[in-house]
């Protein structure tokens, strides 16, 4: 067997075998097989796709390159949840804490933002002090003793997924349903989680354009989880404008600290509770749906959701006057309110291009290599329905390069669409594929 025997038959659109998959995963991440060799493979399955046995064996493949977390000692149900991505998705700073509070144990692994969506150890890291590189072991110390842990991912879980996942982003292969499935999976795999809750995000700020390529996704990843014999359930969430109000890592904290203390976007809200809802049901705390969002809206309600977000951060070194007293995050220097130039109705503001205006101002990353700046970003005023007066404020930039106030100032006017007809607000919950 030689790699080269590999590309062919892919090639040639025929089915990899388990031990044919394998041999690639490990030579490569070994460094015995080549960049260009794999790239080769990797446009071959981009264009002749895989079936849904070569994909589960991919995604094994990957999740025992690396280190797999065993979690069995904290003798209970680890459910794990992740998303797709999405602009100011803020969703598991409030929801982790929550389903924490309600007895469910979360070891969380999140990775950094790239590009125009955000991520989730950045917005941590904006909170001074808060750790997101502590051990393995005190990853699962802190679990053990609060019921809640969230890091950056290790350095060798699932290391081929990382080679592989850097290789499509510098070929154009990123869109390949079989590879994110895979990629997500594996790193599920690889964490130790045994049940797995998916936001899978749909629109213009979601990598998933449209319901049909969201639901293949979906169904892909289920398939993958029952192989693996991991329950999973995927809830599909609409991504056509930013998720609550805040985009930027600090502005999305501060934005997750007050919906802790029961202020929360109703868009937010909606994915809150339906992910946290599915959490609880798979961990077993929950008899149904119904009652599993009563049990959530109960301890946003009493404190508990807030005061265990507040326990995580002392427990990982976070310094948690910033959680008590919201000014204390440093500001950027110039804050710019951006008014409507007309009466109407917002009818449209593009997630990926307020993703992208975001970035822009160093709020995200192009390369992996930038540096975040934890305190720029945009703070919307409204959403899509909202009625809006002539020179009515309908967000503030957040700027530290004056250089860039006036281009941004132009570009958010474009972004935020207004018009004389009533538009309907946009429902967050498509559905639910289990």
């Amino acid at each position: 067997m030689t790699i080269l025997d590999i590309i062919e038959k892919k090639r040639d659109k025929k089915e990899l075998s388990k031990e044919e998959i394998e041999f690639f995963v490990n030579g490569y991440t070994k460094g015995e097989i080549t960049d260009y060799q794999a790239a080769a493979l990797v446009m071959a399955i981009f264009i002749q796709g895989m079936t849904d046995k070569e994909t589960a064996n991919l995604t094994i493949a990957m999740a025992n390159s690396g280190e797999v977390l065993d979690l069995s000692k904290l003798n209970k149900i680890i459910v794990d949840k992740h998303s797709t991505g999405g602009v100011g998705d803020k969703i598991s700073l409030i929801l982790l804490p929550l389903v924490a509070s309600c007895g469910v144990a979360v070891a969380k692994m999140s990775g950094r933002g790239l590009g125009f969506t955000g991520g989730t150890v950045d917005k941590l890291e904006s909170i001074p002090g808060y750790r997101t590189d502590i051990t393995i072991n005190k990853f699962i110390e802190n679990v053990e003793n609060i019921g809640i842990s969230m890091i950056s991912q290790t350095l060798n879980l699932a290391p081929a997924d990382k080679k592989l996942y850097a290789l499509r982003d510098s070929i154009s292969c990123v869109e390949s349903i079989p590879l994110i499935a895979s990629s997500i999976m594996s790193k599920k795999i690889a964490s130790g989680a045994q049940k797995i809750v998916l936001d899978v995000t749909v629109g213009n700020g979601a990598f998933m354009k449209n319901l049909h390529d969201a639901e293949k996704l979906a169904k892909e990843m289920i398939s993958i989880g029952k192989l693996a014999n991991r329950e999973t359930v995927c809830v599909l969430t609409k991504m056509q404008e930013p998720l609550g109000y805040n985009v930027g890592n600090s502005l999305e904290v501060k934005e997750a600290i007050e919906a802790l203390k029961g202020k929360m976007a109703e868009d937010v809200k909606d994915v809150v509770l339906e992910l946290g809802a599915y959490m609880l049901l798979l961990a077993g705390e929950a008899e149904s749906i119904d009652k599993a969002k009563n049990l959530l809206t109960e301890n946003l309600q009493n404190g508990k959701a807030y005061s265990k977000f507040m326990e995580l951060v002392k427990t990982q070194g976070g310094d948690v006057t910033y959680l008590e007293y919201l000014e204390n995050f440093e500001e950027s220097k110039y804050v710019e309110p951006i008014y409507s130039e007309k009466p109407g109705y917002i009818y449209s503001i593009n997630a990926k291009e307020i993703g992208k205006l975001a970035c822009s101002l160093g709020a995200g990353r192009v390369r992996k290599e930038d540096k975040i700046d934890s305190t720029v970003g945009v703070s919307l005023l409204k959403k899509v329905g909202d009625y809006v007066t002539k020179d009515e404020e309908l967000a503030y930039l957040h700027v530290n390069n004056l250089e860039q106030l006036e281009s941004a100032k132009e570009r958010i006017k474009q972004i935020i669409k207004i018009r004389e007809d009533k538009a309907e607000k946009l429902d967050t919950i498509i559905k639910v594929i289990k």
